[in-house]
């Protein structure tokens, strides 16, 4: 696939970068150590959950916390590998499908939109990739990673709809921690070539500032002949906090990410002869994202204080070719498959007041409001320009009448232009038995609204010439419009409720830590798009998630570090009698199956992960990571069988004089080859090969 390269321009930004640097200023290491101490000491504090600070055996649900020590012994180079040590999470490399992420299943969508995404508190969510996450554009290295909050569990008490399934919050490097100019580069097999360029200093009197500049290259997966990826992307982003009083402080931001790569439809390319599917050609889809975030907070008193913050993301997609169906020449429409031809655009305002009204409770509570634009191609929709605004309030309680007793109250009421008005409650009561052991109950419901596509989306696929080049008349045009999309008005949002069983056990003693997770997980109308030309987006099923999942953390000594996960689930599913008498009835048996195996099976029965991290003699430090995977189905036309997979890494951080940096080899998939997606109407599964690639990174 040929790429549009951007290299001038970006040695130019590199140049102003390098500029930027404070100068005499000592750089601050990218893969600092944390104090070992730290690792199993006292239990991490999070703010995801509640939005108020506290320790996870406090929180009202499961939180995993990935340090950037963790991320970076991972070996991972894209940002959505990293999930994969958290349990019950599933992810897949981009190929010809968009990479995903998924939390106990329910993957359809081609975006995920049942977890929400936060970088520093600013959702990734998008109107262009209908409602959900586009991991390809997400504007931030993983270098820049100081720590990623994982809620596994629903949260719309906190962020609101679509908070469903969970929560994840990226929390980016304070930039008070760079100085100086550090410098990477990533050089392997399968074209992989990333350069990565960060720099910071201090303004005087006023703050600190960063700024990233990352280009990333690789070729994809292997071509088998049926089908084509890979992957170009790059990226700027700057954030600075600025203090102006002891009271006043302000942190801005801003990232562009542009990407060029596979369109995901060419996975269809082997039903024919040649090199691609006439009516879905293999083609190259460009994506950008540009993203805007002003954040200030004044502090009222020791435990008060009052957040204002205003961000917003301007998203572009284009995938347009031509194709021939019918002896007609359309533009392809990619309504079905995710995203929309054209440009998104959100505006969101949020205010926050943290306090404590009495002296064993603490309560944070707010509103916000956004607006979603989407501006369509004309190929893309009919009414090309859609916008939705959504209101919100919400508040978290927290109660603390004894030491052994922490009670936690949240609920969230919004209210939305397109989907209607919801109100998600949260109670939970965790019991902390002594200082090493704590037992939470707790009840949530949640609620995902549709995308601005599925109420008002409607879709022509138009015709402009005959196959043999032909132009049309406006009679035959209007006569071959085929409809590809019928938007649902009332669309009704799915609906979560969630019982669970927490424990927590952090035994210093032992230097051990686990966190276990027992949930009943229910959904009354799974939403699904009925693929019966023209399509529509219907409530079809009941579902019901019942699991178990843990983790458990072990330092045997001061170089030893040892992490397992594992997610045991059992999914039940059963078709809504209105969608068989409707939507649904024109399918045959066969598919139907597919249906309810794609629900059934849309995570894993069993799933392990595992992360060793130990420190060598001549300050070498070597991590492993291992991931077991059972048969899972990502779509109704796509799985992925039962498969193990190791990830190595070897580092030597060094410092020479005033230079310092690390030298590092990463294997992906050291025990070979294996299958992480498959098409049902393929020969041939994605195969993930070994992948390596030597590091180096000079802090200047």
């Amino acid at each position: 696939m040929e790429v549009v390269r951007k290299n001038n321009k970006h040695m130019q930004m590199a140049g102003l970068l390098l500029a930027a640097a404070t100068g005499g200023a000592a750089s601050q290491a990218w893969g600092q150590e944390q104090d070992e101490s730290l690792y199993f000491g006292s239990l991490p504090v999070v703010a995801s959950v509640s939005r108020l600070p506290q320790r996870q055996d406090e929180a009202p649900t499961s939180v995993t916390v990935l340090d950037r020590d963790m991320i970076k012994a991972s070996g991972a180079r894209d940002l959505n590998d990293v999930f994969r040590l958290v349990p019950g999470f599933q992810t897949y490399p981009n190929n010809t499908d968009t990479a995903r992420v998924s939390y106990h299943g329910l993957t359809d969508e081609d975006f995920s939109p049942r977890i929400q995404v936060l970088i520093d508190g600013r959702s990734q969510y998008s109107p262009l990739f209908r409602s959900g996450v586009n991991w390809a554009v997400l504007p931030v290295a993983i270098e820049d990673i100081e720590r990623i909050e994982v809620v596994r569990g629903p949260n719309a008490a906190s962020y609101g709809s679509n908070a469903f399934l969970g929560v994840i919050n990226i929390i980016t490097v304070d930039p008070a921690l760079v100085r100086g100019a550090s410098l990477s580069t990533n050089i392997g097999n399968q074209g992989v070539r990333d350069t990565t360029l960060r720099t910071g200093g201090k303004l005087d009197g006023i703050g600190d500032v960063r700024f990233t500049l990352q280009q990333k290259r690789d070729t994809g997966l292997t071509n088998r002949g049926d089908w084509t990826d890979g992957s170009n992307s790059d990226l700027f982003d700057f954030r600075g906090d600025l203090q102006f009083s002891d009271r006043d402080s302000l942190q801005l931001s801003a990232s562009r990410i542009e990407t060029d790569m596979a369109h995901p439809k060419g996975r269809y390319a082997q039903m024919y002869p040649g090199p691609s599917n006439p009516e879905s050609p293999i083609r190259e889809l460009s994506q950008a994202s540009t993203q805007l975030q002003a954040m200030w907070r004044r502090s009222l008193q020791a435990d008060s204080d009052v957040q204002l913050r205003y961000a917003y993301t301007s998203d572009w997609a284009d995938g347009r070719a031509t194709m021939s169906k019918g002896g007609y020449l359309y533009t392809t429409n990619n309504v079905s498959n995710g995203y929309v031809d054209g440009r998104g655009y959100r505006h969101e305002i949020e205010a926050q007041h943290n306090f404590a009204p009495f002296a064993d409770t603490r309560l944070v509570w707010g509103g916000g409001w956004r607006q979603d634009t989407l501006e369509a191609l004309p190929t893309s929709l009919v009414n090309t320009r859609i916008q939705r605004r959504v209101g919100r309030v919400f508040g978290n309680l927290e109660w603390k009448p004894a030491r052994w007793f922490t009670g936690n109250l949240g609920i969230s009421s919004e209210n939305d232009s397109l989907a209607g008005s919801h109100t998600s409650p949260r109670v939970s009561a965790n019991f902390h038995l002594n200082d090493q052991n704590t037992v939470r109950l707790a009840y949530a419901r949640a609620y995902r609204s549709g995308s601005a596509v599925d109420y008002q989306g409607n879709a022509l696929g138009i015709p402009y010439a005959l196959a043999n080049g032909t132009p049309l008349t406006p009679a035959q045009v209007t006569a071959k419009s085929i409809p590809i999309y019928i938007a649902n008005p009332n669309l009704p949002a799915e609906q979560l409720d969630t019982w669970e069983i927490g424990y927590l056990g952090d035994w210093k003693d032992w230097r051990m830590g686990l966190d276990v997770r027992l949930f009943t997980e229910q959904i009354p109308n799974r939403t699904l798009i009925a693929y019966n030309g023209p399509d529509q987006t219907v409530p079809a099923q009941k579902i019901r998630i019942d699991g178990v999942e843990y983790t458990w953390k072990w330092q045997p000594f001061n170089p030893t570090r040892l992490m397992l996960n594992q997610a045991l689930l059992y999914t039940q599913a059963s078709f809504l009698p209105s969608a068989l008498d409707g939507p649904l009835q024109h399918l045959n048996a066969s598919s139907l199956t597919n249906l309810d195996l794609m629900a059934k099976q849309a995570s894993p029965r069993h799933s392990t992960s595992m992360l060793l991290m130990q420190k060598l003699p001549l300050g070498l430090e070597l991590s492993v990571t291992g991931y077991w995977v059972d048969y899972m189905k990502w779509t109704r036309n796509s799985s992925v069988l039962p498969y193990s997979r190791f990830d190595g890494r070897l580092g030597y951080p060094f410092r020479w004089g005033a230079t310092g940096g690390e030298i590092a080899f990463t294997t992906q998939s050291m025990n070979g080859p294996h299958g992480e997606f498959k098409a049902n109407n393929s020969s041939t599964d994605r195969i993930v090969e070994r992948r390596s690639w030597v590091s180096l990174r000079l802090d200047l």
